[in-house]
């Protein structure tokens, strides 16, 4: 039982660590149940565009110079106020955008992974 306790508290410290890695590019306070989830999505989100870029301004190369900042209605290249990458009525409706966006760059490499395979 106490390599189990162990094991727990292991997880819960690499699981903190994690989330407020996550959370340096989020300007506001993620609260609730979905607090790791959402700062996850949001990392998964900056890792896709410096590997694909977003646009013609935020580009592949800018992205990975200057970063991605979160903010609670926009998605902006690397501080507060600079470039909006997109802008949103809520951060509900910009968690399910970068949602969304995750789960379309994982389809596209798991396409591209299939065609490698057949």
């Amino acid at each position: 039982m106490n390599k189990l306790n162990d094991t727990l508290e292991t997880l819960a410290a690499r699981q903190d660590a994690e989330f407020k890695a996550a959370k340096e590019d989020i300007t506001f306070p993620l609260r609730g149940d979905n607090k790791y989830y959402y700062a996850a999505q949001c990392a998964l989100f900056h890792l896709n565009v410096q590997n694909y870029g977003y646009d013609h301004v935020a580009t592949r190369e800018k992205i990975l110079a200057e970063g991605v900042q979160f903010n609670k209605y926009s998605i902006t290249l690397g501080h507060q106020y600079g470039y909006d990458l997109k802008r949103f009525n809520s951060k509900e409706e910009m968690f399910g955008f970068v949602i969304g966006y995750n789960e379309a760059i994982n389809n596209i490499e798991q396409a591209k992974q299939s065609k490698e395979v057949a």
